[in-house]
């Protein structure tokens, strides 16, 4: 081969793709020197390597969150390893889409993100695949994310940033079901009925103590599973829904993910 493949001609294809020396050598081998024609063949080549990957299972990842005035994306990037969870390219690749998202909007990050991700699967050689995303969009917003593995998004009406941010690490810790009570439904209440009844019968009882006993136990389970009914993990004197209300505040919605 004629053209000669200077070691400044591969730190500047390194630099572009961030992919290892070998591998950008033999594409400027490959392409006779044609930068243009290198990052095609890297390009191909990522994109051939994330295919072959993509039946493998990503188990693993990473949770980020990208706030902004009136809008936050909250973004789960899956990987096979939490070795690779951990890698500064993984993790900065998982920024960079929640960003695109931020920016672009979810559809149009969506159509980009295999491309931006085929990279970085050669690199790390894992798959790497989009997990849920979320947009939510409202005047006072809160988040925390807790390791990179749980995440929770608040958004409230009325009440402060700080306050969005506390519920939303009361909720990370307590992992509620429902928001309100109203929102329990028939059949929500009669399966747990239905598992409490067996306890109540088994426990000896008359069926007036019975019948107190099973009202009990539903109710405190309930009250378990329901934000503005949980106390407050910051002060267990108040509930939720009493810090809220002396706060002028009420949950608009809230979203939560969590990588297992």
């Amino acid at each position: 081969m004629s053209t000669n493949i200077t070691t400044e001609l591969v730190k500047e294809l390194r630099d572009s793709t961030g992919i290892s020396v070998m591998q950008c050598r033999n594409a400027l081998i490959e392409a006779d020197g044609d930068m243009e024609k290198a990052l095609l063949i890297l390009k191909k080549k990522s994109s051939d390597i994330a295919m072959k990957k993509s039946d493998r299972e990503a188990s693993d990842g990473i949770i980020v969150v990208k706030e902004g005035e009136g809008k936050t994306i909250l973004l789960t990037l899956r990987c096979e390893t939490d070795f690779v969870a951990k890698n500064d390219d993984f993790i900065n690749l998982a920024k960079n889409l929640a960003d695109l998202a931020f920016t672009d909007g979810v559809n149009l990050m969506k159509e980009k993100a295999q491309d931006i991700i085929n990279p970085i699967v050669q690199k790390v050689g894992e798959k790497i695949e989009l997990g849920m995303i979320n947009e939510i969009l409202g005047n006072t917003l809160g988040s925390y994310v807790h390791n990179g593995k749980s995440a929770v998004v608040v958004s409230l009406k009325g009440g402060t940033k700080e306050l969005a941010r506390d519920v939303a690490m009361h909720i990370a810790a307590m992992k509620p079901s429902f928001t309100h009570k109203s929102e329990i439904d028939e059949e929500t209440k009669n399966k747990a009925k239905e598992v409490f009844q067996k306890e109540v019968d088994e426990s000896g009882k008359p069926d007036d103590i019975k019948e107190k006993m099973l009202a009990g136990k539903i109710d405190t389970y309930f009250k378990e599973q329901t934000l503005t009914e949980q106390s407050f993990v910051k002060n267990p004197d108040l509930t939720v829904g009493t810090l809220l209300a002396n706060n002028s505040a009420s949950i608009v919605e809230f979203v939560r993910e969590s990588i297992n």
